[in-house]
């Protein structure tokens, strides 16, 4: 007993010293041929689904490559990016990740390399900070529904109706509206932060949200499972993409833009400063930007169509005109402050519970 007690204080030290302890991806693919005379290595957030098109088309373009793909969460990514950004030790040449505040902190730090091209120099300064973050993507943080058990009159349209279905003691949405777990998702905290700053509905969604029993849960698919299920009728903040790609198959799944305002993210991408194929990183970047690898991402709904009448999401009333672009630039580092951090956590925790 002991020694058993020994070995885990020992592997728990090492935890803390070192990055032996890193919790492992979620996911890895290999995309090209075995015998290619090039690899890369990209670490990326996104679902292999989603992003196999753009591998694909990438690879067909380029056969003498071949691809490792490693999934991971968020958080995870994060902290062993920062930790072989520091050691120099187990790089990725490519780095690609939803929580792009987490991101820009990586930046700040001095852990990209710069990058000039005609591709990247197309981006608006919104998706290119420094010319070493990159938004690759368009995607909408949606409201999604149960098409089957709630009403055309019951949907919720902006913030506003869903405040005020939250409402009623014996509200029929009471303890069945999900969202992300701020601590346990870094994509769930961008948007919950972000929402804090857009409008004075903030408060009073937590309350609403703290009083009704609404439910915080790990990450999109889960959510997207439970309100499809009926488990939960509304999952609020939603990644679009993911959303767009279920409702294509599942009838259950109904998808809408706030009409308030819609944050849109863009997916961010840099080139690590000791990735040991940037050249390489470097052209499936430019791909990425290009026609093919914009036509690419549109086929799983990570760029999404906002407009006209083959728009890829239902637009209430002023939707469109109230996009708002989470911009790749030092102002998201606020969120990541130390303290700000704590209170805003202390808040959350006040008002959701955890699942």
């Amino acid at each position: 007993m002991i020694k058993s007690m020994t070995l885990v204080i020992l592997i728990a030290f090492a935890c803390v010293t070192s990055s032996l302890c890193v919790v492992a991806q979620e996911d890895v693919a290999q995309f090209g041929r075995s015998d290619a005379g090039q690899s890369l290595l990209i670490r990326s957030t996104t679902d292999i689904a989603a992003f196999a098109p753009l591998m694909n088309a990438f690879l067909k373009a380029n056969p003498e490559v071949s691809l490792r793909y490693e999934q991971w969460g968020s958080i995870n990514l994060n902290e062993l990016s920062a930790t072989n950004c520091h050691e120099g030790k187990g790089v990725a040449d490519l780095v690609i990740s939803s929580a792009v505040d987490l991101q820009t902190k990586l930046i700040n730090d001095g852990c990209a390399q710069p990058y000039v091209s005609s591709f990247t120099s197309q981006l608006p300064e919104t998706q290119n900070w420094r010319n070493e973050l990159f938004g690759l993507t368009y995607e909408p943080a949606v409201i999604i529904y149960n098409r089957l058990l709630l009403t055309a009159d019951q949907i919720p349209r902006s913030r506003f109706d869903l405040i005020d279905g939250l409402r009623p003691l014996n509200s029929r949405l009471a303890g069945r509206v999900a969202t992300y777990d701020i601590e346990e998702s870094g994509l769930g905290y961008l948007f919950a932060f972000i929402d804090s700053q857009q409008a004075n509905t903030f408060g009073r969604l937590m309350e609403a949200f703290g009083r009704s029993g609404a439910v915080a849960t790990c990450c999109s698919a889960e959510i997207i499972d439970a309100v499809s299920y009926g488990s939960y009728l509304i999952g609020y903040n939603v990644l679009g993409s993911y959303a767009l790609s279920r409702a294509e198959t599942d009838p259950n799944i109904g998808v809408l833009a706030p009409a308030d305002y819609t944050l849109v993210l863009s997916r961010s991408a840099y080139i690590p400063r000791n990735a040991t194929n940037s050249a390489l990183a470097k052209r499936f970047l430019d791909f990425a930007l290009s026609p093919a690898g914009r036509q690419a991402l549109r086929e799983t709904r990570l760029i999404v169509n906002f407009s006209g009448d083959d728009a890829d999401i239902d637009l209430p009333g002023g939707a469109a005109a109230n996009l708002r672009l989470i911009p790749l630039s030092p102002r998201l580092l606020v969120g990541l402050d130390q303290h700000k951090r704590r209170i805003f956590l202390d808040l959350w925790r006040q008002n959701l519970e955890a699942k």
